[in-house]
């Protein structure tokens, strides 16, 4: 492995155009690929066998009016102090709002509260429930703009009104998470080397990774069931491992120039040590992935395949367009004008670096920095052992937001454990 990565470091620095146009040629046709050949994602989330899907599908089959398995909506009505909402003007008005649910865009069913008991005992709090024809993925701008006129016109007739249910939960997706990611990412890449060049190489072929991967995973959208989630765990992980993986092999190549060879013989030499690393780095992150499709669940196998996607794509960039730039950038790479004077003296030789340091004091003290290190995991994995394993709802949004306190509004209307009702579904089995 290690010869043969060194060839292709060598390989790809001096050949270093063909494989930076390759690579671009590589770019503009999945980009448009991605661009003009694409599909709809989902959030399909199914569980082969269990009796939960069980329920699912026979609703399905013989109720399909009923939208088991679309999204649903929790409109959650407060009567202003020392009201209620069972009489009066505050009655007509929820009865006025609940008629217009009932004529928005992709709506199946509203169950009406007086009818379907649905006010709490006091009839100070009442909900309804709307049903939609489609999964929370697909719900149209209309049918969100639908509801929020519901909560004005509520609010303004002097109602608390607010929405939960998985219809009005946020869609996930690339975020400033992710750019403040990078942002933190080339901070410490400059400290790191001392040199914008240096520390510019891991994020270029990191972002040219992921671009590549994400409109990949895009165009597949037009042939398989993807996730709308795959996309951002492949966003996040390709991210992170490419940078890693490049940082890896930028460092040794510096080594291997400042140790006197020439920037080709670096190019080999950082691909045949660190690139090893990064094989079996990347190869290891893959396998772990691809393991989520072992549980059966579609959803996690697709989420699972896609981050894997890009974990690959980010390990052949580091082995092939990494040492192609660098053949661009050649010695270049070694100058900078952000090293602190200690930076320069190591440099020079002089000193001993801090990771040096510390390697050494461990190899040293090796069973008492071995208690030290057991004893911070075992103290940090305590809280593990409280764990509550379960999928997310409205009572894990934010405090303050609408959907928390729709989930908190029903909980002290109609008591605790009211929010995560049971579906139970007989089938007799004979006409």
């Amino acid at each position: 492995m290690a010869t043969f990565l060194y060839r292709l470091g060598r390989l790809a620095f001096r050949r270093r155009r063909l494989f930076l146009m390759v690579w671009i040629v590589v770019l503009a046709a999945v980009g448009i690929g991605g661009l003009t050949v694409s599909g709809k994602t989902t959030d399909g989330f199914t569980l082969p066998g269990t009796q939960s899907q069980k329920a699912i599908d026979l609703l399905q089959e013989e109720f399909p009016q009923a939208s088991a398995d679309g999204a649903t909506a929790r409109v959650v009505f407060e009567a202003p102090g020392g009201q209620k909402l069972t009489s009066g003007t505050n009655k007509t008005e929820i009865r006025s709002l609940i008629a217009e649910l009932k004529t928005a865009p992709q709506v199946a069913n509203v169950a009406d509260p007086y009818a379907n008991h649905l006010v709490s005992e006091s009839g100070s709090i009442a909900y309804t429930q709307v049903t939609y024809k489609v999964a929370a993925a697909d719900i149209t701008k209309a049918a969100h703009d639908a509801l929020d006129r519901v909560v004005g016109q509520g609010e303004k007739a002097g109602l608390a009104v607010n929405l939960g249910g998985n219809a009005v939960q946020g869609k996930a997706g690339a975020g400033p998470a992710e750019l403040i990611g990078v942002a933190v990412a080339a901070v410490t890449l400059v400290i790191t080397f001392g040199s914008l060049l240096a520390a510019g190489l891991p994020l270029l072929t990191a972002i040219f990774g992921v671009g590549l991967a994400v409109l990949a995973l895009t165009m597949a959208t037009a042939v398989f069931d993807m996730s709308s989630s795959s996309s951002t765990l492949a966003l996040m992980l390709g991210l992170a491992v490419a940078i890693d993986y490049a940082l890896f092999i930028v460092s040794r190549y510096r080594s291997e120039i400042r140790a006197g060879h020439e920037p080709e013989e670096a190019a080999g030499r950082a691909l045949g040590t660190a690139g090893s690393a990064v094989v079996f780095a990347g190869l290891t992150v893959v396998i772990a992935l691809a393991g989520l499709s072992v549980i059966g669940i579609q959803n996690l196998t697709a989420i699972g395949l896609a981050a894997a996607f890009a974990v690959v794509v980010a390990v052949v960039i580091a082995l092939t367009l990494l040492p192609a730039i660098l053949g661009f950038v050649g010695t270049r790479i070694m100058r900078g004008r952000l090293k602190s004077r200690r930076l320069q003296a190591l440099e020079r030789g002089e000193g001993e670096a801090l990771g040096v340091r510390w390697a050494k004091f461990v190899t040293r003290n090796p069973v008492k920095v071995l208690a030290v290190a057991v004893t911070a995991l075992v103290v940090l994995a305590i809280p593990a052992l409280s764990l509550r394993m379960t999928l997310p709802d409205d009572s894990m949004s934010a405090p303050g937001s609408s959907e928390r306190i729709a989930y908190d509004t029903i909980t002290k209307g109609f008591g605790d454990g009211y929010n995560g009702p049971l579906t139970v579904v007989v089938d007799e089995g004979a006409p």
